[in-house]
């Protein structure tokens, strides 16, 4: 098997059919889909059982998480390439072969992503590869702009590719391991993708492999939730793989976002206009201040991850930190 693709889905019944009917289009065939429900109730394990007998199902008693749903699918993975793909996209029927021929003509690309669109407006970018903020932060490089005004290669060198739509060869895994599941959902990716690039691998974008998403339809743009997790783990991010440095000056990069952020509140243009009409202000401000207060509470456990990435380290601190101020987003980029 070439292949594996992993889905993880948790009550995304209203999704799943977009989904795994474009893959069942695909023009490149050699391939399985590994769907993982994280304790779904609304029906999607009788749809799938149902409607698509050649995908196979993991089922998980519980919402465990993106990360370690994506955990129990390699488990029993058999491809030579991993892709994660979200619930909630659309895939091009080019999609996988373009996806693979770019992975097999890169034999030093341990990770590949895919153009990744929006949804609802085909030519509005999702994410064409990440790019990280000096606080641990990340984004979606060229987000929210048009693809048809960019002019890229077919293939172009990225940091690491979003999780969303990612293609990761199992040779890296085999090195690094995949997502850490403290993490629950999102930088999860962001912490394999440097750990990656740790490990001297490459990252290289696949311009015409296209999916199409609906971007945050889980937990939403700016639920409490997701807040929480993003506030909790870019921290966990940047002590497990920044150079050290970096991480003395992690707490003025810090207060530098929080300014950046309440211009924009302040402003009510791009982040901030979305925060100021989430109908939940004081519930997100309250969310991000659990997520600060959990992640220096775990300072010790993850200054313990850090030591045994450093001991698997391949790529030496300075091409490291040249890797992450190459690919540097600004704190107004971010929050735009």
């Amino acid at each position: 098997m070439r292949l594996s693709i992993i889905i993880v889905n948790w009550n995304g019944r209203d999704h799943l059919t977009t989904c795994l009917d474009s893959l069942a289009l695909q023009t490149f065939r050699d391939f399985e889909v590994i769907l993982v429900d994280n304790g779904s109730t609304d029906g999607s394990i009788e749809l799938v059982g149902d409607r698509y007998s050649w995908v196979r199902l993991v089922e998980l008693p519980e919402n465990r998480g993106f990360a370690a749903g994506n955990n129990a699918g390699l488990t029993v993975a058999s491809g030579e390439y991993i892709v994660t793909l979200n619930n909630d996209t659309e895939a091009d029927p080019g999609w996988l072969a373009e996806l693979v021929a770019v992975a097999d003509a890169h034999p030093g690309a341990g990770m590949v992503g895919s153009r990744i669109c929006n949804f609802l407006d085909r030519d509005r970018i999702d994410s064409l590869g990440f790019r990280i903020c000096r606080d641990g932060m990340s984004r979606g490089a060229c987000r929210l702009q048009s693809f048809s005004g960019l002019s890229i290669g077919p293939v172009e060198d990225i940091l690491f590719p979003s999780a969303c739509v990612a293609l990761y060869r199992r040779a890296m895994l085999d090195e690094t391991g995949f997502f850490d599941e403290a993490f629950f959902a999102y930088c999860e990716d962001t912490d394999l993708g440097l750990r990656g690039r740790l490990a001297g691998w490459g990252a290289v974008l696949a311009r015409d492999a296209v999916v199409w998403h609906k971007y945050s339809q889980t937990a939403g743009t700016f639920s409490p939730l997701k807040l929480y997790l993003v506030e909790r783990n870019h921290y966990w991010v940047a002590l497990k793989t920044f150079p050290a440095s970096w991480l003395l000056l992690l707490p003025f990069f810090t207060v530098v976002r929080f300014a950046v952020q309440a211009a924009t509140v302040l402003g009510g243009k791009g982040a901030g206009g979305e925060f100021l009409a989430s109908g939940s202000r004081g519930e997100c401000v309250n969310a991000i201040l659990r997520g600060m207060r959990d992640a220096f509470a775990s300072v010790p456990a993850i200054l313990r991850k850090r030591a045994a990435v450093m001991r698997t380290r391949k790529l030496p601190a300075g091409e490291f930190a040249h890797l992450l101020r190459k690919y540097r987003m600004s704190f107004r980029e971010l929050l735009s």
